[in-house]
This record gives C-alpha cells, structure tokens and sequence, in this order.
C-alpha cells in the first residue's frame, strides 16, 4: 500500500455512490451539497464519513471562491451599490445628509463625503466606516 492511503471498503463505498469530481456547473454543486447536507444531517460520523464530507467540503469551497468574486468597491460605488441592494432612493438618506441636492452631488461625484457622512451611513448600513473612505 502507498504511503498516505488508506483501504477502507466503507470509504470505497461512499465513493462509488458519489464520486467527488471538482465542480464546473451549478447543477454539480447543488448534487455535491445535497450529499454535504445528508451526511450532516446524520449525526455522528464514522472517520470515513468525515473524510469523505472534507472532500466534498473543499471541492464546494474551491467552485465557491472561483465562482463568487465579489467586487471590493468602497467610497460612494459602495453607498450606490447599498441603495440598490436595500432598493432604496436618495431621499430616504435625508437624515443622513440633510438635504436630496447633497445626496445628488455626492452620488454624482460633484462633493466629497464627510466624516460626519460617513459616520452615519455606517450605523444606518450597519457596517465600518472604513468601507466608506476610498481608496
């Protein structure tokens, strides 16, 4: 037997019922964590399942990291993009800065947040001030 390998019929078996092959499509991934999801559901795992479940796990991970690239936008691309994503519109960031025209002038690029802008939009949003600062 070669170094590094281990002959186990229950493990030969979990891989001839779903043989883990790297994944190119959707439908594959969605295959691959079904058997993710029913191996979890099961409970306890025997060494041969865990293994097994690693496998699957870092095929999903490495189709995920190449598929979902998300785009590392900060500053007002970011406040735009938020806008979308929560469906609002530039009045609804009023409070934030006093009037629509400021809105229009930061979103169109003519005006510059400020600190204080930018403090708020992170505690409406939920997130770090630093996503707002550009780089």
């Amino acid at each position: 037997m070669t170094l590094g390998t281990r002959s186990n019929s229950a493990y030969i078996e979990l891989l001839k019922t779903f043989p883990p092959r790297p994944i190119t499509k959707q439908e594959e991934l969605i295959a691959s964590q079904k058997v993710i999801d029913s191996l979890i559901d099961k409970g306890e795992l025997t060494t041969d399942e865990q293994d097994y479940l690693n496998v699957l796990g870092t095929l999903v991970y490495e189709y995920e990291e190449k598929q979902e690239q998300i785009p590392d936008i900060h500053g007002v691309e970011l406040l735009k993009a938020l806008l979308v994503e929560f469906d609002l519109r530039q009045k609804d960031l009023i409070p934030i800065f006093k009037t629509e025209s400021i809105i229009s002038e930061v979103l169109s690029g003519r005006r510059n947040l400020t600190t204080e802008h930018i403090s708020k939009l992170a505690e409406f949003f939920h997130v770090s001030p630093a996503v707002f600062f550009e780089e």
